[in-house]
């Protein structure tokens, strides 16, 4: 073990020799030179060389420190390394590193201290022993980046001689302290055994070749394949800047290969000032392929990856370049080579390296700041979606040069500053299925079958095998919909797969639609990678063809679901939108319109340039702060422009042709709007425009993603107890932090200020003990993990001041005990303690004797004497008592107590007494509090009476009206559910007439007698057991199998009514039609239902809905207790919640999670209660929905749980948890308060099947003792400790209340009586014809039963309309409206109705103060109602009369409009019940009568029709 830790203490001496966990080895030094063998890698540094595994295990490491010793020559200076330990005086800085694998050799050369050039030979498997030593200057003397050494290889007679070509950085002149013969372009020898010796550059008898520059050049890279030596340069003037390539032939001689030199321009843009940044040849054969990543204005921002084809051009003369000479420089023009594609745009690529995969060009691409990004690109020079393999937290640069690694060629070498990191050229393994796998478009991936994961293809043992094909693809399965010209529709389906041999061979496709197959006979069988079905029909469903299609790969299965519609169907004014709509069904866009496809290819790029029909205003962007982020993104940014009201999402996209992310828009001004600026997986510039509804995208700006902001120090480091300490962080990008939190408390996130990117302040929170806190930062939804942390310490402790007088100025100094705190006199603030403050401006601090002592200064007080001083700090105050008057004062205390001995003695005997007063004094205390409370309680009772703002809303979007059959049938059978079923038809019946069987038929014709159907209906109601629940129910199926012949049954409505009032003339008339006690009577209000229906929709419908969503609004304006429903805000004095305690209005944020990856819609604006209970505010977000949008949210109430945000996370609330407060055994339902959410907070709606909760729980009233084990606003009575809630304790009166019903009465009236007005206003003069006849009708009955009394046809017909039929629907909207009616609205709409019944009332009201106070709240305008209803009456009386034929007519309209929506089969067998059940007593009552016997015949008949007949089964 000891000799263990000691080899692990030499490899580690130093932080640099030990390799990373994340695969990274990091350096003492920076990265000067890096070199890759087939094993091995060379890294040279400023004072070391490293020797490393492939994989960044160290190997071995050589100090490049030294000392120059002179030989016996004076310019014989040689440099001798030293170890470690050894003394030195120069460093030999390595600018040349060349593995020469054919020699086993490594060739390093740069300079020394002395300015003189120095090389060295190494052996190339242990760098430890040098072969050979000179001082030669041999490429650059200083570091360079911008000069290029390569091995070449120059092809002569009888074998290839290699030789070191170093390319130069020229850069204006410089006086050489060594003699060199080096030149721009030179060719080294690498061996002794070549002419001149080794590092030699003459070539025999030709002398020393060499090529020369004209100005200024700075090269790049350069490499040779086959013969051919390329090179690349920037050749830099004032005005301009040119991208070089230099051709070279490596033939015969040095001489020969350097005069061989061809060149041509690299044109990039039109700015004359590109250069050129990074290079990489694309592996292959010819033409040979380049990629570039030039730097377009000349700068680091804008840069672009571009593909060349740089095939040599020999056709020209050699050695004739303008910039690059052997001998003389020549005028002549150069070759102009222009790019093939411009395949990526980024800011700031640093370097690149190029390799072949498959089919597929793959690019490694390094950043200025920090990132490796890998781009997949097809033969066509299509670019699938970059990548990031790799990202710095910070800006670290990646260094020119990339390499793979050769063992595997799985990994890259990145290198960075004094860093090499070794990085997985892919993430195959971390994609969990095949789409995701061939999504990923990575050509390095592919899908195993055999092992069932995505894997590198040669970890794939078979040929059982998926991957992407050549050419780029957006979808792995692709289809199209033709039709031939025999009119068959062809269903095409293409897989987009390169595959092993076995999938190819085991390729099989199965379509069907509703578990079957809709393929005809002669459909051809599946070819890969394509299947085809001919479809069997030769149409498709108007609602299109769902369609299931499986595939067998190999083992591997997959399936695609389909819509497939008439492609001609696909109509509409042309948009981008449709266009996709079209592109996706399979179809084809062609000349703005949708049709069948044909052989072409199906591509979505056609939508692009489609104009909408519609016109929305251009939007344009100005700004959008802020403009740069961090790539976690940013909330709450602010765009401003112009024209920006039909904005719905901001779309953000990089260069490259990949899904665009859209982040939705809230508080849109048409200037200005908000939205989240989303998180990034790439660091650089994105493109930002605005997306209109038609689906284009307008406006431009850019959004630059930067690094994660990081802390390096704070300052001061540690914090008193109580908090609030003036911090100051510094680091990088911390201009991105929207709040600092600490460990100790993660709920408190505290605001930076003063913030900038390198620093910022905050206040410390407070914490509960003495402890280190790590901080945190908050970037935009993500916590990052600082690096330092606070230290927290007890407060300061300040023991005593003294004042001292100099001149009119009076100095405090004040102690304080030594802590670790470091207090400065800017964190404190002094006031000296008089009739008023006096400020004592801070000066100095001094430490002595573990006393810190402050001093300050108070110019010029009016007395100097101060007893008193106040200290603040942070968020505390502390007061300070003079040390020397202190003590005086203690003394005279001392005597005082002494003094006041006896005066204690004589208190104890009067205590008794005392404490009868204070009992008094308590007594009258709490009857003052008690008045107080009524006092305030009835004043703000009045004052929001006076100030009660009607702002209720009016426009409350699409009514919901039920149609005509679900109103009747609520009408007809309010309490018999079965009945209202059975007796209407479901939508799908609506338009069939369905054809009555014999027995039904029989009985059908036997009621349109109406001498039997009266005589029915009288013998039913001669019995005592057919109660009036009996009568109801036979008028409503008489109803509903009457139905389609109107004016019969009224024609029977009418003599049953006569024989009603024959029967009630000797008794009481006004009591005619006052209840429902007859079949008439029910009768009577069905087909005022049926008359009225139009009237009701058309006119009154509105009215009564606004009234109904006012008074609800009102009801929600105030609490409303969750258990109870009682409510502060009510029309009725049984359901006011007087015992509600004080509460607040909040504005809420609401956000609704849209998918599974935490995306939201914008937001929605709610009204809510700090009171509400959770499932209150699930209620008002879902209401308020409907009523924005128009239709209800598409998860019901049970299913939908709410989360809070505080400080960047969401919470969840929850009707109980074990926060929840618990009285007894009674337990209270949480609030909005509970929670303490704010006015302004953010709610997020989930589902809580696609985001279960943590604790999942159902609502808690579906426990059945609900009431009694929970409470809301009314306490239990329990009792209870009054000082833990003592405003709940309050005493309240239900009196002071009362006040809430006129203000509601108020807020609600104005639609009240819009309502009212509308049932008795008539529509341009008339009334509706039912009414009109009706009413004639009584005047008729009266006038036949001499009957004078005005008021009774006044009450006949206030019964027979305003009783029977309005009041029904005031008090019961769910059968106009498809709403829910809680019982507490139902409290108040009886109030709204009996006062509309007072207004018909022909008594007058006499009220006292004990008057009910439902009657009390309309009593002032009963009177004013009372006489518009006379006026209505009168104003119907004076009508022209309704002829018989118009009104028949009118009948007739009324049947065929709602014609086959009952189900008459179901009436009649109902109703034949009631004929079996009564079948003596009908027949009896018919005898009596005296009907034919026809009639009874047909009766006979219908029953044995009934019994025989089994086919006619009770429903």
């Amino acid at each position: 073990m000891i000799l263990l830790l000691a080899l692990l203490s030499v490899l580690c001496g130093e932080p640099s020799l030990c390799l990373e966990e994340d695969g990274g080895f990091t350096f003492a030094g920076d990265i000067r030179q890096f070199a890759v063998t087939s094993n091995t890698l060379y890294i040279a540094t400023e004072e070391r060389l490293y020797q490393l595994s492939h994989h960044l295990t160290l190997i071995n490491n050589l100090t490049q420190r030294g000392i120059l010793k002179t030989g016996n020559k004076q310019d014989d200076v040689q440099f001798y390394r030293v170890s470690d330990t050894a003394e030195w005086n120069d460093t030999f800085s390595i600018n040349v590193l060349l593995p020469f694998t054919k020699n086993d050799s490594l060739i390093s050369c740069g300079g020394t201290g002395d300015d003189c050039g120095h090389c060295e030979v190494l052996d190339l498997k242990n760098i430890s022993n040098l072969l050979y030593r000179e001082q030669i200057q041999v490429g650059p003397l200083k570091s360079s980046s911008r000069s290029v050494s390569f091995l070449v290889d120059v092809k002569k007679k009888t074998e290839n001689d290699t030789y070191i070509l170093t390319a130069i950085q020229k850069k204006g002149t410089f006086e050489k302290r060594c003699p060199s013969d080096s030149e721009t372009i030179n060719l080294h020898n690498t061996d002794n055994k070549q002419g001149g010796g080794i590092f030699s550059l003459t070539d025999g008898a030709s002398g020393t070749p060499r090529i020369k520059n004209k100005g200024d050049v700075e090269f790049v890279d350069g490499f040779q394949i086959k013969s051919t030596i390329y090179l690349f340069s920037n050749v830099l003037s004032a005005q301009t800047n040119r991208v070089r390539l230099i051709w070279l032939k490596g033939e015969k001689s040095k001489t020969d290969t350097l005069k061989s030199l061809r060149g041509a321009t690299l044109s990039v843009s039109d700015s004359e000032s590109s250069r050129l940044v990074a290079s990489s040849v694309i592996p292959g054969e010819q033409p040979v392929l380049w990629s570039g990543v030039f730097s377009v204005d000349g700068g680091d921002t804008n840069t672009e990856l571009m593909v060349f084809d740089i095939s040599p051009d020999y056709s020209r003369a050699g050695d004739r370049d303008p910039d690059f000479y052997t001998s003389v420089p020549s005028e002549e023009t150069v070759t102009i080579l222009k790019p093939k594609a411009v395949l990526f745009r980024h800011s700031y690529m640093t370097s690149v390296l190029a390799v072949k995969q498959r089919g597929w060009m793959v690019f490694f691409i390094g950043t200025g700041d920090g990132q490796l990004i890998k781009l997949s690109v097809d033969r066509k020079y299509h670019a699938a979606c970059p990548t990031v393999l790799y990202r710095t937290s910070d800006d670290r640069k990646v260094f020119p040069k990339l390499h793979l690694d050769p063992v595997g060629r799985k990994h890259v070498y990145v290198p960075f500053r004094n860093q090499m990191k070794r990085v997985p050229v892919s993430k195959c393994s971390t994609y969990t299925n095949v789409q995701e796998c061939w999504s990923a478009q990575d050509p390095y991936c592919g899908w195993c079958g055999s092992k069932n994961s995505c894997t590198f293809e040669d970890d794939c043992t078979d040929s059982d095998w998926l991957s992407i094909p050549d050419e780029s693809q957006h979808k792995i399965i692709s289809h199209k919909v033709e039709k031939d010209t025999n009119g068959q529709i062809l269903l095409k389906l293409h897989t987009h797969l390169t595959v092993g041999q076995e999938v190819s061979s085991n390729f099989t496709c199965q379509f069907a639609a509703r578990s079957s197959s809709i393929c005809a006979l002669n459909n051809p069988p599946p070819q890969f990678p394509q299947c085809t079905c001919i479809l069997s029909d030769r149409t498709l469903p108007a609602d299109g063809l769902h369609v299931a299609v499986k595939f067998r790969l190999g083992s591997t299965q997959l399936s695609e679901q389909l819509r497939l519609t008439n492609c001609s169907d696909i109509s509409g004014p042309p948009s981008s939108v449709l266009c996709q709509q079209c592109i996706k069904a399979g179809c084809r866009w062609n000349t703005n319109r949708c049709s069948w496809a044909d052989q072409t290819e199906i591509n979505d790029s056609v939508c692009q340039n489609v104009q909408s029909g519609k016109n929305f205003s251009i939007p344009e962007i100005s700004s959008i702060t802020p403009s740069v982020v961090s790539f976690y993104g940013r909330n709450h940014a602010v765009l401003s422009g112009r024209n920006l009201d039909d904005v719905t999402a901001v779309r953000i996209q990089a260069d490259t042709d990949c899904t665009p992310k859209e982040s939705p828009v809230w508080d849109n001004t048409g200037f200005s709007l908000t939205f989240h600026i989303p998180t990034s997986d790439i660091k650089g510039v994105v493109n930002v425009c605005l997306l209109l509804p038609d689906g284009r995208c307008h406006g431009k700006a850019k959004i630059t993603y930067s690094s994660l902001p990081s802390c390096t120090n704070i300052t001061p480091s540690s914090s008193w107890i109580s908090g609030k300490r003036k911090i100051t962080l510094t680091g990088s990008h911390l201009n991105f932090v929207e709040g600092v939190m600490h460990s100790h408390t993660m709920h408190d996130v505290r605001l930076p200020r003063n913030i900038s990117s390198q620093s910022l302040t905050y206040d410390s929170p407070e914490a509960l003990s003495f402890s280190r806190s790590t901080m945190f930062l908050k970037v935009a939804n993500k916590t990052l993990n600082c690096s330092t942390k606070l230290s927290y310490y007890p407060d300061p402790e300040f023991t005593s001041f003294t004042a001292t007088r100099t001149g009119k100025d009076v100095h405090i100094t004040i102690q304080k005990k030594t802590d670790k705190l470091e207090m400065t006199i800017d964190e404190l603030s002094v006031w000296g303690v008089q009739d008023k403050p006096k400020n004592c401006t801070m000066e100095a601090k001094e430490t002595s004797n573990n006393t810190d002592s402050f001093t300050c200064e108070i110019e010029s007080p009016t007395n100097p004497e101060f007893q008193q001083i106040l200290i603040k700090y942070g968020d505390k105050s502390v007061k300070l008592e003079n040390k020397v008057e202190s003590a005086v004062y203690y003394f005279l205390m001392l005597i005082l107590v002494l003094l006041l001995t006896p005066a204690i003695i004589i208190a104890v005997v009067l205590f008794y007494q005392r404490q009868q007063q204070r009992l008094a004094d308590k007594m009258n205390k709490f009857v003052e509090d008690l008045e107080l409370n009524i006092r305030n309680d009835i004043r703000q009772g009045f004052v929001e009476l006076q100030t009660e703002n009607a702002d209720l809303l009016e426009n409350v979007g699409t009514i919901p009206f039920l149609d005509f059959k679900h109103f009747a049938s609520r009408i007809f059978f309010p309490e018999n559910e079965s009945l209202m079923e059975s007796c209407i038809k479901d939508i799908s019946q609506d338009v069939v007439k369905i054809q009555l069987d014999e027995c039904c038929q029989g009985l059908s014709r036997l009621i349109q007698d109406q001498l039997f159907l009266t005589s029915m209906v009288h013998a039913l109601e001669e019995e005592k057991s057919f109660t009036i629940k009996d009568k109801c129910a036979v008028a409503s199926l008489l109803t509903v199998a009457l139905h389609s012949n109107l004016s019969y049954l009224t024609e029977v409505m009418e003599v049953l009514l006569k024989d009603l009032m024959q029967k009630s003339s000797n008794t009481q008339p006004k009591l005619l039609l006052r209840r429902t006690e007859s079949t008439v009577e029910k009768l009577l209000t069905n087909w005022m239902s049926i008359c009225l229906y139009g009237f009701l929709r058309e006119t009154v419908g509105q009215h009564l809905f606004l009234m109904v969503s006012a008074l609800t609004q009102q009801i929600a304006k105030g609490p409303v207790d969750c258990v109870t429903e009682k409510a502060l805000y009510t029309l009725n004095e049984d359901w006011l919640l007087w015992q509600a305690q004080d509460f607040s209005s909040l504005k809420l944020k609401v956000l609704f999670a849209v998918g599974t990856d935490g995306e939201v819609s914008e937001p929605l604006e709610v009204n809510a209660l700090d009171c509400d209970t959770v499932e209150q505010v699930k209620e008002k977000i879902l209401s308020s929905f409907k009523a924005k949008f128009g239709f209800p949210y598409n998860i019901p109430l049970r299913d939908v749980c709410i989360e809070y945000e505080k400080n960047g996370l969401f919470f969840p609330l929850e009707e109980v948890d074990a926060s929840s407060e618990v009285i007894g055994e009674v337990t209270m339902l949480n609030t909005l308060k509970h929670y303490k959410v704010n006015d302004g907070g953010t709610i997020k709606v989930l589902s809580k099947k696609t985001h279960p909760p943590l604790s999942p729980q159902g609502s808690v009233k579906d426990d059945e003792n609900f009431s009694g084990k929970y409470f809301h606003l009314i306490d239990p009575d329990v009792d209870e400790d009054q000082t833990k809630n003592p405003e709940r304790k309050k005493l309240k009166l239900k009196e002071v209340h009362l006040t809430k019903l006129l203000s509601t009465k108020v807020a609600v009236h104005s639609f009240v009586e819009k309502l009212f007005r509308s049932i008795w206003g008539l529509t341009l003069s008339r009334s509706p014809f039912a009414v009109k006849y009706f009413f004639d009708f009584l005047d008729t009955q009266a006038e036949n039963m001499k009957i004078t009394d005005p008021d009774v046809l006044h009450i006949w017909k206030t019964n027979s309309l305003p009783l029977r039929f309005w009041i029904n629907i005031l008090k019961n909207p769910q059968f106009v409206f498809d709403m829910e009616k809680t019982p507490h609205l139902d409290g108040c709409l009886s109030v709204i109705a009996q006062a509309f019944m007072d207004s018909f009332s022909l008594s007058e009201m006499q009220l006292g103060k004990y008057a009910p106070t439902n009657k009390l709240l309309y009593a002032k305008d009963i009177p004013k109602f009372k006489q518009e209803v006379k006026m209505y009456y009168k104003q119907i009386r004076d009508q022209s009369p309704v002829t018989p034929a118009e009104f028949k007519d009118f009948l007739h309209e009324e049947s065929k409009k709602h014609e086959n929506e009952f189900n008459e089969a179901a009436a009649l067998k109902e109703l034949y019940k009631f004929i079996e059940r009564y079948f003596t007593e009908i027949k009896q009552k018919l005898d009596e009568n005296g009907v034919p016997a026809e009639l009874k015949e047909q009766l006979q008949h219908v029953k044995q029709s009934f019994d025989g007949l089994k086919s006619c089964s009770w429903s």
